[in-house]
């Protein structure tokens, strides 16, 4: 049956959807911003500021960055084409400073934003009342704008440089400070887009995890698949396309399970239904020649081991046996104490892992390989250790080993090596396909390396969580 589930928007809907609450977010703090934050400190330098700096006294003028005295031996450079205010605050200045024009040099670096703009085509009646509200703000607003122009000379704003020339020809260079990084209108927008941030990427976080935590779960869902297939259906939750994918992927799982079932059912059905023409031959070997029925009953007996084998294997394969916590070390030491006087010892090397497996199938897994290190290769050496998140289990003999085109073959059903055959030890060749299938059902594997030492055994097993 199903689990049902409730699908939520497509995923392309829901990404549409945060950009739109992303931009929606940015938007309302830039208005925040613009609307709340206080304008920047507005940088104006009166000429009677710039020329009591050029004469000695202070440099800190009322608005504006502190300003910086030096001696030159040459003025500074002026402009080819140089701005406002040009030679009218110039005689300001040398008026203000008592000394001749030419000895006076004043240039401003940064365009006069009001009606001299708009004098020479850059201004308009916006930026021209936006001046004179500046001109009212710094001279009161008292006083006509343009009277105090004509009284105190234009006040210069931005970056700017003055100089004036002594009697011994040095020049004494006045200028702003340079502006610091970050200022302090620099920090207060980003202080507020940092707040930004803070915000919106939390909200971004929670909403592309609420996106994406589906993918999670159907990841989980094909690794329990591929460890046991008999296990539970895939919730079907999340957005439209995820949910479409595990309504397909549950299907597959229903189907892949009702054929691993069906091709149990029938290969059981076959070897248990093989017994009784095996009885019925056994029956009417009775009055057979002594040879013929000694060699038929070797045959017939090889027949009934095989077919129980089978059974066996099918019994393993379809079960479906509780999963529970158990200590891989402990377990190997039980079976290397009930093998009794076999040659089978657990290496010093070894360590306590824990993994989350159904114990009878484990003892068949490692009995069936202990069985063969013992049969085949005289003796049997055990370590248990972890690796890369797996418990490994490494079991080693001191046999022939097996040709390089037989390392997989082996694990084919029924499918017997050359030392097998010669030995004669009474397998039918299922041994080594059950452990396989038991690793693999336990998201693990079994794997044979060979050389002249021996052979040996690799069994890769997650280890538990939590």
């Amino acid at each position: 049956m199903r689990p049902r589930g409730r699908n939520r928007a497509p995923i392309a809907l829901q990404l549409v959807a945060l950009l739109v609450v992303s931009l929606i977010a940015a938007q309302v703090v830039t208005f925040a911003v613009v609307v709340l934050m206080p304008p920047p400190q507005r940088a104006v330098y009166r000429l009677e500021e710039v020329a009591q700096a050029l004469k000695g006294g202070s440099l800190a003028p009322r608005f504006g960055r502190p300003l910086l005295r030096e001696v030159q031996a040459a003025p500074p450079p002026e402009s080819v084409n140089p701005p406002f205010p040009g030679e009218h605050a110039r005689r300001q200045l040398a008026a203000l400073l008592g000394v001749r024009e030419a000895d006076v040099r004043l240039t401003q670096h940064m365009t006069f934003p009001g009606r001299l703009h708009r004098t020479l085509g850059i201004g308009g009646a916006a930026m021209e009342m936006r001046h004179e509200r500046i001109m009212a703000d710094e001279f009161g607003a008292g006083r006509r704008p343009m009277m105090a122009f004509r009284e105190m000379g234009p006040p210069m704003f931005g970056e700017f440089s003055a100089a004036v020339r002594h009697s011994d020809g040095q020049w004494v260079v006045v200028q702003p400070q340079p502006e610091p990084f970050p200022n302090d209108w620099q920090r207060r927008v980003l202080s507020w887009l940092a707040g930004c941030l803070m915000v919106v990427a939390p909200l971004g976080y929670l909403f592309a995890r609420r996106i994406t935590a589906p993918l999670g779960q159907f990841a989980q869902a094909a690794e329990t698949l591929g460890r046991d297939p008999s296990g539970p259906l895939m919730a079907l939750s999340g957005p439209a396309e995820i949910g479409a994918a595990a309504r397909a992927f549950n299907d597959m799982q229903v189907r892949l399970k009702r054929f691993i079932d069906d091709r149990t059912a029938m290969v059981g059905a076959i070897s248990h239904d093989l017994r009784t023409p095996l009885a019925r031959m056994r029956f009417k070997l009775e009055s057979a020649p002594g040879p013929v029925k000694a060699a038929v009953l070797a045959d017939i007996a090889q027949m009934e081991a095989m077919i129980t084998s089978v059974l066996g294997f099918i019994r393993d394969a379809s079960a479906a046996r509780p999963r529970e916590r158990l200590d891989l070390l402990s377990l190997l030491e039980c079976l290397v104490d009930d093998a009794g006087d076999q040659d089978l010892t657990l290496t010093d090397g070894s360590a306590p892992v824990t993994v989350e497996a159904d114990a009878l199938g484990l003892q068949r897994l490692f009995g069936n390989l202990l069985d063969n290190a013992v049969k085949y290769g005289a003796r049997g050496r055990v370590r248990v250790f972890q690796d890369d998140g797996h418990a490994v289990v490494e079991i080693a003999d001191d046999g022939p080993g097996l040709e390089a085109g037989e390392v997989e073959r082996v694990f084919q059903p029924f499918y017997r090596a050359e030392v097998a055959r010669t030995l004669d030890g009474g397998g039918v060749g299922l041994g080594l396909a059950v452990a396989r299938s038991i690793a693999r059902a336990h998201g693990g594997d079994v794997t044979l390396v060979s050389s002249a030492a021996g052979l040996v055994a690799w069994v890769r097993l997650p280890l538990s969580v939590g």
